[in-house]
C-alpha cells in the first residue's frame, strides 16, 4: 500500500503542532512497515493507493482523487470551530438544516460535502467527530477518532527528576495562544513561569506585546525561547511543577500531551478539545481577563501536589497502528 501525505500550508510558512503531527505520524508509520511519502504534486506520474490529507481539501480535489480510484483520508483540524460555544455554532446548525431542505446544494457550495466524499474522516477527539456530524452535516461520513501521540523522549521522562517551583508553557507566540494574558496573570499571581516557544515572525506586533508584558512581569516570568531538541524539552517538563496552556482555540494540543506524558499536572483553558482529551485528568480555567486568570493560576499552583494528572498518553507508534487499520478499511471501502 502506497500512502501519500498532503496538506494546505507549507511548513516554512507556519511552524507548530501540525508540522510535528505530520512528521511524527509519517515516521511512526514507516517504523511499522508502511510506505509513506509526502505527496509530490509536481510529479504527474505519481499515483499512490491512498492520500492522507491533513486539513480539509477542496471538493474538486476530492472528486479528482476519486476519479483516479485513489482512497482519501481527511484529517481536518477544527481549531476555530471546535472552540466555539453553542450560540456561536448555531448558524452552522441552521445552515445544515436548510441544506437538508435544499438537497445538499449548500454543503456542496461551501465544500462541506468533502467529508462524505472521503473514504474516512480522522478526528483528533470525540468532540471533533461530533462537530463533523452535527455542525457540517456529514451524516454519511465514516469517522474514526485517532488522538495525537508523543515521542519516546516524553514517555521515558516521567518521574526521573525532582520538580522545581515553577510552571512551564510551550507555545507559539501568537494571539490565539493568549501568551500575553498568561504572562500578565503569572505576574499578578506571583507564580514563576517559564515560557518556551517562538513567534511566527520577530516583527509580529503581538510578539512586541509579549516582550512588553515580560518586562512588566519580572521577576516572575522567564522567556526561554524555542527548544527544538526534544530530549531537552522533555527535561523542561520534568523539572516543572506543572504545565499551563491558556489558548482561545486548539484542536488537540501536542505540548499539553507531551507535558502530561512527563507527569506534569495540566491547567488548560476550559474548551471542548481539552475536556474531550483529558476529562477529569486536568484542571481548567475559563477564558477571561488576566486578573481573573491570576486567581485560577495561584490556586492551581498552591494545590499542585493534589492536582489531577493524565494516566496514559499514546505514543506515535500507537497512533500509527490505529491508522494502519483505518487505511486497510478505507482500501476495502469501494
Amino acid at each position: 500500500m502506497k500512502i501519500a501525505f498532503d496538506c494546505h500550508v507549507p511548513f516554512s510558512l507556519a511552524h507548530g503542532g501540525a508540522q510535528i503531527q505530520i512528521e511524527q505520524t509519517q515516521a511512526a508509520l514507516i517504523r511499522v512497515g508502511m510506505d509513506v511519502q509526502m505527496f509530490p504534486w509536481w510529479d504527474s506520474a505519481s499515483c499512490p493507493d491512498l492520500i492522507h490529507f491533513f486539513g480539509k481539501p477542496p471538493l474538486s480535489y476530492a472528486r479528482l482523487v476519486r476519479q483516479k480510484k485513489i482512497r482519501l483520508v481527511v484529517a481536518d483540524l477544527l481549531t476555530s470551530q471546535g472552540s466555539r460555544n453553542a450560540w456561536q455554532r448555531l448558524p452552522f446548525r441552521v445552515v445544515c438544516g436548510m441544506d437538508r431542505i435544499l438537497g445538499g446544494r449548500l454543503r456542496n457550495k461551501l465544500g462541506w460535502s468533502v467529508y462524505d466524499l472521503a473514504d474516512c474522516c480522522v478526528c483528533l477527539t470525540p468532540w471533533e467527530a461530533f462537530l463533523v456530524r452535527t455542525m457540517y452535516g456529514a451524516r454519511n461520513a465514516r469517522i474514526e477518532v485517532v488522538s495525537n501521540g508523543v515521542e519516546k523522549a516524553f514517555l521515558e521522562a516521567k518521574g526521573n527528576h525532582s520538580r522545581m517551583g515553577h510552571l512551564v508553557t510551550t507555545v507559539t507566540i501568537t494571539a490565539r495562544k493568549r501568551v500575553v494574558e498568561m504572562v500578565q496573570a503569572a505576574g499578578l499571581a506571583k507564580v514563576k513561569l517559564r515560557v518556551i516557544g517562538r513567534p511566527y515572525h520577530a516583527e509580529d506586533p503581538y510578539h512586541h506585546l509579549f516582550l512588553n508584558a515580560l518586562q512588566q512581569s519580572k521577576p516572575w516570568v522567564e522567556y526561554v525561547g524555542p527548544i527544538d531538541d526534544r530530549s531537552r524539552l522533555a527535561e523542561e517538563y520534568q523539572k516543572a511543577a506543572g504545565f499551563v496552556l491558556l489558548s482561545s482555540m486548539e484542536s488537540q494540543s501536542l505540548s499539553a500531551l507531551e507535558a502530561a506524558a512527563c507527569g506534569c499536572p495540566l491547567l488548560l483553558s476550559d474548551l471542548p478539545w481539552a475536556r474531550s482529551s483529558f476529562q477529569s485528568e486536568a484542571s481548567y480555567v475559563p477564558i477571561g481577563s488576566a486578573n481573573r486568570t491570576a486567581v485560577f493560576l495561584r490556586k492551581f499552583f498552591d494545590n499542585i501536589s493534589s492536582a489531577p494528572k493524565a494516566k496514559k498518553v499514546p505514543s506515535w507508534d500507537d497512533v500509527a497502528k490505529h491508522l494502519v487499520e483505518v487505511y486497510r478499511v478505507a482500501m476495502a471501502s469501494r
